[in-house]
C-alpha cells in the first residue's frame, strides 16, 4: 500500500515538472515536527531575514483530519497531494529533518539542491542506513540519500560517521552546526528576561512547578508500540512525586512517535508544549534514555541522569555508535530504585559534559543557521 502511495504521488510531481523551477523558491519539509520549531524552522528563518526568498513547507499537519471543520481538512489534505508537490517540483532549495520516503520515487532537476538537516545531533545511537533496516526499507531509505545535495551535521568529529550513515562522499557533509541551537546564544531567547517569562508561562499551566526544581522526563520511542506501552509503565510517576516532589516537580515530554497515554501520577504532561527548547532553558536537570534531547542539556552545562531500563533490548535492536556506558554526559540507572537515589542524593555526575559537547556540538556557537544558509547558495562552501 505504502508503495502505491509514493507511485501515485511520483506521477503527480513529474506532472509537475513540466513548470518551470522557481530559483528563490525554499521547501522545508518536516515528516514529524509540524511546528518547525527546530533546524528547519531554524534556517526558515535565516531565509525570510534574507530578500528575495519565497518559504513553502510540507508537514504532517497538511494531512491531519480535524472532525469539527471536515471541509478545510479535506482541503488542506488535497493540496499535500497537489498544490504542495507543485512546490516540491519546483524548489531550487529544498531542506527536510527526516526521512521522506516519496524521495526515493522522485526524479529532480540538476538544479535543485537537497539538504538534509536530521533532527539530531552527533553520533549517539545509531541512524539512517547505519540502522539494522528491513531490507525493503533499507532500499528505499538508499534511494532517499542518494537525493540529498548536503547533509549537514553538529561537530567535525562525527562527518566520518554521517557520511557513512548517509552513503554520501565526505566533502558533502557540513559540519557547521545544529541551527535548532542558535537560540541558545542569543540573549532575546535565553537571557534571564525570557526566563522569566516562560517560567511564568509554565507555572500558569502548570501551578505545581510554583517554587520547585523542575526535572524533565524525555525518552525516546521504541519502534514498537508494545515497547512504547512500557515506558510509562517502567517509570513510576507517582513514586518520583512522592518520594522527591517537595524538592522537584517531574514534567515529562513524550516523543511524537510514542502513542501511549496513561495516567502521570502527579507528573505535568508537557508532550504537547509548542516548543522543546523553551523546556530545555527551564529545566534544571534532564532524565532520558537514549535520546539526543541530551545533546542540548550538555550544550547548557545542565545534568542529565540515564534511565536505561532496557539497555540490552534497546542496544540489540537499534544499537549505538559508541558504548553507550562510556559515552553518556551523567550517571545511568538501570532501575527505578536507582533514579530515585540519585535524585534523593543530588549525585549528578557531570564531569563528562565538556567533553561530550565538544565531540558531538562542536560547531554549535549561535551562528549555524546562517552558515548552512550560505553554503547551501555557495555550493557548499560557507562564508562563515
Amino acid at each position: 500500500m505504502k508503495k502505491l502511495f509514493y507511485l501515485l504521488y511520483a506521477f503527480v510531481f513529474h506532472f509537475c515538472r513540466v513548470f518551470p523551477q522557481k530559483k528563490n523558491r525554499v521547501l522545508l519539509i518536516s515528516p514529524h515536527n509540524a511546528n518547525f520549531c527546530d533546524s528547519l524552522g531554524a534556517v526558515g528563518e535565516e531565509f525570510q531575514r534574507r530578500d528575495g526568498y519565497e518559504l513553502r513547507t510540507i508537514s504532517r499537519r497538511d494531512l491531519a483530519f480535524d472532525r469539527k471543520h471536515p471541509l478545510q481538512s479535506l482541503l488542506r489534505i488535497a493540496g499535500y497531494f497537489s498544490v504542495k508537490i507543485y512546490f516540491l517540483a519546483t524548489a531550487r532549495y529544498i531542506f527536510l529533518n527526516d526521512n521522506f520516503m516519496p524521495l526515493a520515487y522522485l526524479n529532480f532537476r540538476k538544479s535543485t539542491v537537497i539538504t538534509q538537516l536530521w533532527h539530531g545531533e552527533g553520533a549517539f545511537k545509531k541512524f539512517s542506513l547505519d540502522e539494522q533496516l528491513p531490507p525493503q526499507i533499507r532500499e528505499i531509505a538508499t534511494r532517499c540519500c542518494a537525493r540529498y545535495t548536503y547533509v549537514v551535521c553538529s561537530s567535525p568529529v562525527v562527518a566520518e560517521i554521517n557520511a557513512r550513515a548517509y552513503n554520501m562522499p565526505r566533502e558533502r557533509v557540513l559540519p557547521l552546526g545544529s541551527a535548532r541551537t542558535d537560540c541558545f546564544f542569543h540573549a532575546d531567547f535565553s537571557g534571564e528576561a525570557n526566563r522569566a517569562r516562560l517560567r511564568e508561562r509554565l507555572e500558569a499551566q502548570y501551578p505545581a512547578c510554583k517554587g520547585k526544581k523542575l526535572a524533565l522526563y524525555a525518552p525516546t520511542f521504541r519502534d514498537n508500540p508494545a515497547a512504547d506501552a512500557k515506558i510509562l509503565q517502567s517509570f513510576d510517576c507517582a513514586r518520583f512525586t512522592g518520594q522527591l516532589g517537595e524538592a522537584y516537580q517531574l514534567l515529562v515530554r513524550l516523543h511524537p512517535q510514542i502513542h501511549a497515554a496513561q495516567g502521570m501520577g502527579g507528573a505535568c504532561d508537557v508532550t504537547a508544549w509548542p516548543n522543546v527548547s523553551e523546556l530545555v532553558l527551564l529545566a534544571d536537570v534532564l532524565i532520558t534514555d537514549y535520546s539526543s534531547i541530551c545533546m542540548d542539556f550538555a550544550l547548557l552545562g545542565k545534568p542529565c541522569v540515564f534511565y536505561a531500563y532496557d539497555l540490552a533490548e534497546y542496544t540489540a535492536e537499534r544499537g549505538f555508535l559508541l558504548p553507550y556506558e562510556e559515552m553518556v554526559p551523567g550517571v545511568i540507572a538501570q532501575d527505578f530504585d536507582a533514579l530515585l537515589a540519585v535524585f534523593a542524593q543530588e549525585r549528578f555526575e557531570t564531569q563528562k559534559l565538556d567533553a561530550f559537547r565538544a565531540f558531538h556540538m562542536g560547531a554549535s556557537d549561535g551562528n549555524c543557521a546562517e552558515r548552512i544558509v550560505d553554503a547551501v547558495l555557495n555550493g557548499g562552501a560557507s562564508d562563515g
